[in-house]
Order: structure tokens, then sequence, then C-alpha cells
């Protein structure tokens, strides 16, 4: 790992994905999540406080990043339910099968390289009528805008620790296996239309 990897990126990261705008999209779907929680990216711990307490035992942190584990040691000390960490890609969930009540995802699948790898292990750990609540950017309607998303994807990917513009995140989700119940989606105000075309919702195992 290189030294911006480690040291830089994490910074970069939690400010981009903890700004106000972005905060409010993860309150849409974070505060469902109930009972023995995976939450796939856990990053800096920003959507801890977005938690319901009284509806969450545990929350599992999925997160390959020392340095974003490091960054959320203030939010992980603050939980008001225990935190535990795994060290490991979203393509290795080290979890039984039918572990999670809830599994989480936020901003993350646009990063994880084999992407139906992890949602399958996603599936597999959920429990029957579990859900997967999630928040991600992805490719835009707009053919004008999805143009600028190509143009700047490999240059974005470097910079950005792996993060893709342009990943059709519905059709992702259901190759996955997952069937979509509910779903929203929308530019997000004060971003750049080519980073802000947003989809967020709830999906069950198919």
């Amino acid at each position: 790992m290189s030294f911006y990897e480690k040291h830089i990126l994490p910074h970069l990261l939690h400010l981009a994905c903890g700004n106000k705008v972005v905060d409010r999209q993860r309150a849409a779907v974070v505060p469902e999540a109930r009972g023995r929680v995976l939450e796939v990216g856990m990053g800096s711990g920003i959507n801890i406080p977005h938690y319901d307490p009284d509806k969450v035992e545990l929350v599992w942190g999925l997160e390959p990043s020392e340095g974003m584990r490091r960054k959320a040691r203030h939010n992980v000390a603050d939980a008001p339910f225990e935190v535990r960490w795994l060290d490991f890609p979203g393509e290795e969930i080290p979890l039984e099968d039918n572990s999670a009540d809830s599994v989480v995802l936020t901003y993350t699948l646009c990063t994880i390289p084999d992407w139906n790898r992890a949602l399958e292990q996603m599936r597999r750990v959920l429990k029957p009528g579990g859900q997967l609540l999630f928040c991600e950017h992805g490719t835009a309607p707009d053919e004008s805008v999805r143009k600028w998303q190509d143009r700047a994807n490999p240059l974005w990917r470097k910079m950005a620790g792996g993060c893709n513009l342009n990943r059709p995140i519905p059709e992702l989700i259901e190759h996955g296996g997952f069937g979509i119940h509910r779903m929203e989606t929308g530019y997000l105000p004060k971003v750049p239309r080519w980073a802000g075309f947003n989809y967020w919702g709830a999906a069950v195992s198919r």
C-alpha cells in the first residue's frame, strides 16, 4: 500500500463522504437497519450516528483499509452498540450463512473490484427476509452526463482509491441475486452532475 493510500486517501475520502449533502443520503437508509448488521465498507464510521440504537444489537464493520479504521476510532468509541471490525475486502466476508439481519452498503459498491462476488457474499450472510439497504452513486440517466463519466472515470479511479463513476448500480444489485423492492434516484444538489447521480433504497434476496 502506497503512502498516498495509507495516509492521504483516508482523509480525502472522509471529507468527501461526510459532507452534509451526502450525509443526508445516508440518513435516508441507515436508520432502517435492525438486529445484527453487516456494514460493507464501513470506512471512517460515518454511518454510526445514523443507526437507531433501539433497533441495532451489533454492527460488523467490514473495512480492509487500516487508515480508514484508524479514522473511525472516535465514532466507534461513541457508538451506543457493539462494533466489531472485520479486516477483509467486500469479496471475503468472514461470517456464517444467515448471520445478518441487515446489510448496509453506502458509497461502497462503486469501489469493490469484484462487485458480483461481494454481492453474492452479502446475499449468503443475509438472513431470509433481511434487507440490503443501499445508497450509491453511479451511472447517470442523461447521455451527456454519462459521456463525461466515462471520460473522467480512468483518472478518477486512480485518484479516488478505485471508485468508479459509471457503475449501473441497480443492474449490479439485481445481477448479484437481489430484488429491489424500493428505490429512489436523483442528482444531489451542490455536487457535480458527473459525480452526483444517486440510487438509494432497499433490496431482498431472490
